[in-house]
């Protein structure tokens, strides 16, 4: 009996040993890296592309990778990835040699766009897009605009900070999240004229929408998208630019709790004009897809339509109460849930900041907030001229005022 103890004794000690030494290693190696083949590659950027690429680029890389301060796809850090995943800044794509990826082949940019793994080897987690069932015309679209002259990409030494990443993303990344084989057959879109099969190419294969809005970023399949547990039902937490959490929808047909009493209307209404049916603003770090065009949003309309209802209400935001000692215009601001992108100190997604250097009077701020896009084509704020109340927008400008960041005398 002894002796069976003291072998069951050594056996467990083994196991903890084992784990102890394989946990170490995990943390201490961090991402694993992968031996990658040379990829001969030479985009030919014709205007076609350049300009097709900016506009994938605006619904796929923009988000992430733009810093509200740089103004170019420098980097940031991204407030909206759950803590859980670890501290994770966005890396500079511009065209600097060595800060960016100016001296990238684009046989290393398509490879990265595949598979996830850069250009040294190491994996990059699912908080990085990968474009696995993108057709092959949108991936040198991509790269085309990459290479291109466009402003957002314009060379900048703005350093890549270092992502710090999780234990658990270290162990999902070796056990559950794995790089994408690089396609040995040439991928095509779906023709137009079938709007569900280009729909889903859409929301699945291109924007990776089902990501956000399945049950969770762990257990996504992202081989089968559709296999998905949760699939379009929501309840995937994320954080706003304020740090606080959010709970992505339900877009499945589900009449009472997804989209199933949506219209075609509404429903571009909220993916591009960001407000809900009934008048609500779409949060952070859900996006306003403006350079999608009206047919593509309905295409992607008519394939969510076709997928299985799941009747699953998401949990409510946390509301933040502002005492009335603290103004008028703060209570504005988080009524209409300007922290969401702006933050609670006007540093977001775009900079509340530097807001009076192009708006210098309340009156050009305010018909500013109230159509964005009037001034600036293209932006993916709302217009909110009809849902912010008139006497609102003068406490509103007032408080914006204090977040404003004077580097001028």
């Amino acid at each position: 009996m002894k002796t069976a103890l003291k072998a069951l004794a050594w056996i467990l000690g083994a196991v903890v040993v084992f784990i102890g030494t394989a946990a170490l290693y995990v943390q201490l190696t961090g991402l694993p890296r992968y031996a990658k083949p040379t990829l001969q590659l030479e985009v030919e950027a014709t205007p076609e592309r350049v300009a097709r690429g900016k506009r994938l680029a605006q619904m796929l890389c923009v988000t992430c990778h733009l810093d509200a301060t740089t103004r170019v796809l420098s980097g940031r850090k991204m407030p909206d990835v759950p803590p859980e995943f670890g501290v994770i800044y966005s890396a500079n794509v511009t065209k600097h040699p060595t800060q960016g990826i100016g001296s990238w082949t684009d046989g290393e940019i398509a490879y990265l766009l595949r598979t996830g793994i850069r250009r040294d080897g190491r994996y990059a987690p699912p908080y990085m897009v990968k474009l696995p069932h993108a057709s092959d015309e949108d991936i040198l679209s991509i790269i085309a605009f990459l290479r291109s002259d466009d402003p957002l990409v314009a060379p900048n030494a703005a350093p890549t900070h270092v992502p710090e990443v999780s234990f658990l993303t270290k162990v999902l990344s070796r056990v559950a999240f794995k790089p994408f084989p690089y396609p040995t057959a040439p991928i095509g879109a779906p023709d137009t004229k079938d709007p569900v099969a280009f729909g889903r190419y859409l929301a699945d294969g291109l924007l990776d929408c089902y990501s956000c809005h399945s049950a969770d970023f762990k257990t996504n399949d992202y081989f089968e998208p559709s296999k998905s547990p949760g699939y379009y039902g929501g309840g995937n937490m994320l954080l706003d630019a304020s740090g606080q959490q959010v709970y992505s929808a339900n877009i499945t047909p589900d009449a009472e709790t997804g989209i199933g009493s949506w219209t075609e209307a509404q429903f571009l209404r909220a993916l591009k004009g960001g407000f809900r049916p009934n008048g609500t603003p779409v949060l952070f770090p859900m996006e306003q897809y403006v350079d999608m065009t009206d047919e593509e949003a309905a295409m992607v309309f008519a394939y969510l339509r076709t997928v299985p209802p799941i009747r699953k209400t998401r949990p409510a935001r946390p509301v933040v109460v502002v005492p009335a000692s603290e103004g008028q215009g703060k209570q504005v601001y988080y009524k209409y849930s300007c922290n969401s992108c702006h933050g609670d100190n006007g540093l977001g997604l775009h900079d509340l900041r530097s807001a009076w250097k192009k708006y210098p009077t309340d009156a050009a701020l305010i018909e500013y907030i109230k159509d964005p896009s009037a001034k600036v084509p293209g932006i993916k704020m709302p217009t909110w001229d009809g849902v912010i109340a008139k006497d609102e927008y003068a406490p509103l400008v007032t408080y914006v005022k204090t977040l404003q960041v004077r580097t001028e005398p």
